[in-house]
Protein backbone atom coordinates (compact mmCIF):
# COMPACT_ATOMS: atom_id res chain seq x y z
CA UNK A 1 0.00 0.00 0.00
CA UNK A 2 1.37 3.41 -0.91
CA UNK A 3 2.34 5.71 2.00
CA UNK A 4 -0.19 8.24 3.15
CA UNK A 5 -0.04 11.37 1.07
CA UNK A 6 1.50 14.26 2.97
CA UNK A 7 0.01 17.72 2.94
CA UNK A 8 1.68 20.00 0.45
CA UNK A 9 0.70 23.09 2.44
CA UNK A 10 3.64 25.22 3.58
CA UNK A 11 3.52 26.35 7.23
CA UNK A 12 2.71 30.00 7.79
CA UNK A 13 5.51 32.11 9.19
CA UNK A 14 4.82 33.77 12.54
CA UNK A 15 4.13 37.51 12.42
CA UNK A 16 5.45 39.84 15.13
CA UNK A 17 2.88 40.42 17.82
CA UNK A 18 2.61 42.17 21.15
CA UNK A 19 1.79 40.19 24.30
CA UNK A 20 -0.12 38.29 25.43
CA UNK A 21 1.93 35.36 24.10
CA UNK A 22 0.04 32.58 22.27
CA UNK A 23 -0.91 29.49 24.15
CA UNK A 24 1.27 26.44 23.39
CA UNK A 25 -1.62 24.47 21.90
CA UNK A 26 -2.42 27.14 19.32
CA UNK A 27 -1.06 26.50 15.81
CA UNK A 28 1.15 28.89 13.91
CA UNK A 29 -0.99 28.57 10.77
CA UNK A 30 -4.19 29.94 12.19
CA UNK A 31 -3.64 32.03 15.29
CA UNK A 32 -2.70 35.29 13.54
CA UNK A 33 -4.93 35.10 10.43
CA UNK A 34 -8.04 37.20 9.90
CA UNK A 35 -11.25 35.29 10.51
CA UNK A 36 -12.07 34.69 6.82
CA UNK A 37 -8.58 33.49 5.93
CA UNK A 38 -8.43 31.38 9.05
CA UNK A 39 -11.64 29.56 8.06
CA UNK A 40 -10.28 28.96 4.56
CA UNK A 41 -7.00 27.62 5.91
CA UNK A 42 -8.78 25.27 8.27
CA UNK A 43 -11.08 24.12 5.44
CA UNK A 44 -8.06 23.34 3.23
CA UNK A 45 -6.44 21.33 6.01
CA UNK A 46 -9.65 19.38 6.56
CA UNK A 47 -10.01 18.78 2.81
CA UNK A 48 -6.50 17.35 2.78
CA UNK A 49 -7.40 15.02 5.65
CA UNK A 50 -10.57 13.90 3.85
CA UNK A 51 -8.61 13.38 0.62
CA UNK A 52 -6.21 11.10 2.48
CA UNK A 53 -9.19 9.01 3.56
CA UNK A 54 -10.47 8.89 -0.02
CA UNK A 55 -7.05 7.75 -1.22
CA UNK A 56 -7.02 5.07 1.44
CA UNK A 57 -10.42 3.80 0.29
CA UNK A 58 -9.31 3.86 -3.36
CA UNK A 59 -6.31 1.70 -2.49
CA UNK A 60 -8.56 -0.67 -0.56
CA UNK A 61 -10.98 -0.81 -3.50
CA UNK A 62 -8.11 -1.62 -5.89
CA UNK A 63 -7.09 -4.53 -3.69
CA UNK A 64 -10.66 -5.84 -3.52
CA UNK A 65 -11.13 -5.45 -7.30
CA UNK A 66 -7.89 -7.34 -7.90
CA UNK A 67 -9.13 -10.22 -5.75
CA UNK A 68 -12.39 -10.35 -7.71
CA UNK A 69 -10.50 -10.27 -11.03
CA UNK A 70 -8.27 -13.11 -9.89
CA UNK A 71 -11.30 -15.14 -8.85
CA UNK A 72 -13.13 -14.72 -12.14
CA UNK A 73 -10.00 -15.16 -14.19
CA UNK A 74 -9.80 -18.69 -12.78
CA UNK A 75 -13.50 -19.29 -13.41
CA UNK A 76 -13.14 -18.25 -17.07
CA UNK A 77 -10.34 -20.70 -17.86
CA UNK A 78 -12.52 -23.80 -18.55
CA UNK A 79 -14.64 -21.76 -20.95
CA UNK A 80 -11.57 -20.45 -22.76
CA UNK A 81 -10.39 -24.04 -23.11
CA UNK A 82 -13.76 -25.19 -24.48
CA UNK A 83 -13.81 -22.26 -26.92
CA UNK A 84 -10.33 -23.15 -28.19
CA UNK A 85 -11.44 -26.73 -28.84
CA UNK A 86 -14.40 -25.49 -30.88
CA UNK A 87 -12.32 -22.94 -32.79
CA UNK A 88 -9.94 -25.75 -33.79
CA UNK A 89 -12.78 -27.21 -35.87
CA UNK A 90 -13.00 -24.06 -38.04
CA UNK A 91 -10.31 -23.75 -40.73
CA UNK A 92 -8.50 -20.40 -40.91
CA UNK A 93 -10.40 -19.00 -37.94
CA UNK A 94 -7.53 -16.96 -36.54
CA UNK A 95 -6.16 -15.59 -39.80
CA UNK A 96 -9.68 -14.47 -40.73
CA UNK A 97 -10.11 -12.85 -37.32
CA UNK A 98 -6.84 -10.92 -37.63
CA UNK A 99 -7.50 -9.83 -41.21
CA UNK A 100 -10.92 -8.53 -40.18
CA UNK A 101 -9.51 -6.53 -37.26
CA UNK A 102 -8.64 -2.98 -38.43
CA UNK A 103 -5.58 -2.51 -36.21
CA UNK A 104 -4.07 -5.96 -36.65
CA UNK A 105 -4.68 -6.01 -40.39
CA UNK A 106 -2.52 -2.88 -40.66
CA UNK A 107 0.48 -5.07 -39.81
CA UNK A 108 -0.30 -7.87 -42.22
CA UNK A 109 1.31 -8.17 -45.62
CA UNK A 110 0.57 -10.94 -48.09
CA UNK A 111 3.29 -13.22 -46.72
CA UNK A 112 2.12 -12.62 -43.14
CA UNK A 113 -1.38 -13.73 -44.06
CA UNK A 114 0.00 -16.81 -45.80
CA UNK A 115 1.98 -17.71 -42.68
CA UNK A 116 -1.04 -17.15 -40.43
CA UNK A 117 -2.96 -19.81 -42.37
CA UNK A 118 -0.85 -22.24 -40.33
CA UNK A 119 -1.91 -20.61 -37.03
CA UNK A 120 -4.13 -23.11 -35.22
CA UNK A 121 -4.52 -21.61 -31.77
CA UNK A 122 -4.09 -18.35 -29.88
CA UNK A 123 -3.93 -18.23 -26.10
CA UNK A 124 -3.67 -15.32 -23.66
CA UNK A 125 -2.50 -16.17 -20.14
CA UNK A 126 -2.66 -13.53 -17.43
CA UNK A 127 -0.21 -14.16 -14.62
CA UNK A 128 -1.72 -15.34 -11.36
CA UNK A 129 -1.62 -11.96 -9.67
CA UNK A 130 -2.85 -10.37 -12.98
CA UNK A 131 -1.27 -6.98 -12.39
CA UNK A 132 2.29 -8.22 -12.99
CA UNK A 133 1.76 -9.11 -16.65
CA UNK A 134 0.55 -11.62 -19.23
CA UNK A 135 1.69 -13.90 -22.06
CA UNK A 136 0.38 -14.38 -25.62
CA UNK A 137 0.95 -17.77 -27.30
CA UNK A 138 0.60 -18.46 -31.04
CA UNK A 139 0.47 -22.19 -31.96
CA UNK A 140 1.45 -23.21 -35.51
CA UNK A 141 1.20 -26.32 -37.62
CA UNK A 142 4.27 -27.35 -39.56
CA UNK A 143 4.84 -24.60 -42.10
CA UNK A 144 7.27 -23.43 -44.81
CA UNK A 145 8.43 -20.38 -42.81
CA UNK A 146 9.98 -21.42 -39.46
CA UNK A 147 10.39 -24.44 -37.22
CA UNK A 148 8.72 -23.16 -34.04
CA UNK A 149 5.51 -24.85 -32.98
CA UNK A 150 4.75 -22.03 -30.53
CA UNK A 151 5.68 -18.35 -30.58
CA UNK A 152 5.21 -16.49 -27.28
CA UNK A 153 5.59 -12.93 -26.08
CA UNK A 154 5.48 -11.98 -22.41
CA UNK A 155 4.86 -8.61 -20.79
CA UNK A 156 6.00 -7.89 -17.24
CA UNK A 157 5.69 -5.11 -14.69
CA UNK A 158 8.34 -5.11 -11.99
CA UNK A 159 7.77 -3.93 -8.44
CA UNK A 160 8.49 -0.34 -9.39
CA UNK A 161 5.94 -0.52 -12.24
CA UNK A 162 8.48 -0.46 -15.07
CA UNK A 163 7.33 -2.54 -18.09
CA UNK A 164 9.44 -5.03 -19.98
CA UNK A 165 8.86 -7.79 -22.51
CA UNK A 166 10.54 -10.91 -23.84
CA UNK A 167 9.64 -13.43 -26.52
CA UNK A 168 10.42 -16.75 -28.13
CA UNK A 169 13.29 -16.67 -30.57
CA UNK A 170 12.03 -17.57 -34.02
CA UNK A 171 14.20 -20.51 -35.02
CA UNK A 172 15.64 -21.16 -38.43
CA UNK A 173 13.68 -19.11 -40.89
CA UNK A 174 13.60 -21.18 -44.04
CA UNK A 175 15.39 -19.89 -47.12
CA UNK A 176 13.83 -16.65 -48.39
CA UNK A 177 11.02 -16.85 -45.79
CA UNK A 178 12.26 -14.49 -43.06
CA UNK A 179 9.18 -12.28 -42.68
CA UNK A 180 10.96 -9.89 -40.32
CA UNK A 181 13.02 -8.75 -43.31
CA UNK A 182 10.01 -8.29 -45.59
CA UNK A 183 8.35 -5.25 -44.03
CA UNK A 184 7.67 -3.59 -47.41
CA UNK A 185 5.44 -6.32 -48.76
CA UNK A 186 2.84 -5.74 -51.42
CA UNK A 187 -0.62 -5.23 -49.97
CA UNK A 188 -3.54 -7.28 -51.17
CA UNK A 189 -7.26 -6.61 -51.29
CA UNK A 190 -7.77 -7.89 -47.74
CA UNK A 191 -5.77 -4.94 -46.38
CA UNK A 192 -7.86 -2.02 -47.60
CA UNK A 193 -8.12 -0.68 -44.07
CA UNK A 194 -4.37 -0.24 -43.68
CA UNK A 195 -3.09 3.27 -43.24
CA UNK A 196 0.62 2.55 -43.70
CA UNK A 197 1.96 1.98 -47.18
CA UNK A 198 4.79 -0.21 -45.87
CA UNK A 199 3.57 -1.95 -42.70
CA UNK A 200 5.95 -3.82 -40.44
CA UNK A 201 5.48 -7.55 -40.29
CA UNK A 202 3.42 -9.08 -37.50
CA UNK A 203 6.42 -11.30 -36.85
CA UNK A 204 8.62 -8.25 -36.26
CA UNK A 205 6.36 -7.54 -33.28
CA UNK A 206 7.52 -10.76 -31.64
CA UNK A 207 11.12 -9.57 -31.68
CA UNK A 208 10.50 -5.88 -30.84
CA UNK A 209 11.05 -5.02 -27.17
CA UNK A 210 11.90 -1.35 -27.62
CA UNK A 211 8.81 0.01 -25.83
CA UNK A 212 6.97 -2.63 -23.83
CA UNK A 213 4.90 0.00 -22.07
CA UNK A 214 3.33 1.17 -25.31
CA UNK A 215 2.77 -2.17 -27.06
CA UNK A 216 -0.60 -1.50 -28.65
CA UNK A 217 -0.78 -4.81 -30.50
CA UNK A 218 -0.33 -6.82 -27.30
CA UNK A 219 -3.08 -4.79 -25.61
CA UNK A 220 -5.40 -5.21 -28.62
CA UNK A 221 -4.96 -8.98 -28.64
CA UNK A 222 -5.39 -9.29 -24.85
CA UNK A 223 -8.22 -6.81 -24.26
CA UNK A 224 -10.13 -6.75 -27.56
CA UNK A 225 -9.64 -9.90 -29.61
CA UNK A 226 -9.11 -12.53 -26.90
CA UNK A 227 -12.32 -11.80 -24.91
CA UNK A 228 -14.46 -12.33 -28.03
CA UNK A 229 -12.67 -13.28 -31.29
CA UNK A 230 -15.92 -14.47 -32.86
CA UNK A 231 -17.12 -10.90 -33.40
CA UNK A 232 -14.20 -10.27 -35.76
CA UNK A 233 -14.35 -13.65 -37.46
CA UNK A 234 -17.98 -12.93 -38.39
CA UNK A 235 -17.32 -9.46 -39.83
CA UNK A 236 -18.89 -9.58 -43.34
CA UNK A 237 -16.50 -9.53 -46.26
CA UNK A 238 -16.31 -6.06 -47.82
CA UNK A 239 -16.35 -7.52 -51.34
CA UNK A 240 -19.58 -9.39 -50.59
CA UNK A 241 -21.14 -6.21 -49.21
CA UNK A 242 -20.15 -4.26 -52.31
CA UNK A 243 -21.46 -7.03 -54.55
CA UNK A 244 -24.78 -7.05 -52.73
CA UNK A 245 -24.97 -3.29 -53.06
CA UNK A 246 -24.39 -3.48 -56.80
CA UNK A 247 -27.07 -6.16 -57.15
CA UNK A 248 -29.52 -4.00 -55.22
CA UNK A 249 -28.74 -1.06 -57.50
CA UNK A 250 -29.29 -3.24 -60.58
CA UNK A 251 -32.60 -4.47 -59.20
CA UNK A 252 -33.70 -0.90 -58.50
CA UNK A 253 -32.74 0.17 -62.02
CA UNK A 254 -34.62 -2.79 -63.52
CA UNK A 255 -37.64 -1.91 -61.41
CA UNK A 256 -37.55 1.68 -62.66
CA UNK A 257 -37.23 0.47 -66.26
CA UNK A 258 -40.25 -1.80 -65.81
CA UNK A 259 -42.24 1.09 -64.42
CA UNK A 260 -41.25 3.28 -67.38
CA UNK A 261 -42.18 0.55 -69.86
CA UNK A 262 -45.55 0.05 -68.18
CA UNK A 263 -46.09 3.78 -68.27
CA UNK A 264 -45.31 3.87 -72.00
CA UNK A 265 -47.75 1.01 -72.64
CA UNK A 266 -50.47 2.79 -70.70
CA UNK A 267 -49.90 5.95 -72.71
CA UNK A 268 -50.13 3.94 -75.95
CA UNK A 269 -53.43 2.44 -74.89
CA UNK A 270 -54.79 5.88 -74.03
CA UNK A 271 -53.74 7.17 -77.46
CA UNK A 272 -55.50 4.27 -79.15
CA UNK A 273 -58.66 4.95 -77.14
CA UNK A 274 -58.52 8.61 -78.17
CA UNK A 275 -58.13 7.68 -81.87
CA UNK A 276 -61.07 5.28 -81.70
CA UNK A 277 -63.18 7.98 -80.08
CA UNK A 278 -62.34 10.52 -82.79
CA UNK A 279 -63.12 8.00 -85.59
CA UNK A 280 -66.47 7.25 -83.95
CA UNK A 281 -67.39 10.93 -83.87
CA UNK A 282 -66.45 11.35 -87.56
CA UNK A 283 -68.58 8.38 -88.59
CA UNK A 284 -71.55 9.74 -86.67
CA UNK A 285 -71.15 13.05 -88.51
CA UNK A 286 -71.19 11.33 -91.91
CA UNK A 287 -74.35 9.40 -91.04
CA UNK A 288 -76.06 12.65 -90.14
Amino acid sequence: MAPKRQSSLAPQTKKPRLPPAPKPEETLTSQHLPKGEKEQQEAIEHIDEVQNEIDRLNEQASEEILKVEQKYNKLRQPFFQKRSELIAKIPNFWVTTFVNHPQVSALLGEEDEEALHYLTRVKVIEFEDIKSGYRIDFYFDENPYFENKVLSKEFHLNESGDPSSKSTEIKKWKSGKDLTKCSSQTQNKASRKRQHEEPESLFTWFTDHSDAGADELGEVIKDDIWPNPLQYYLVPDMDDEEGEGEEDDDEEEEGLEDIDEEGDEDEGEEDEDDDEGEEGEENEGEDD
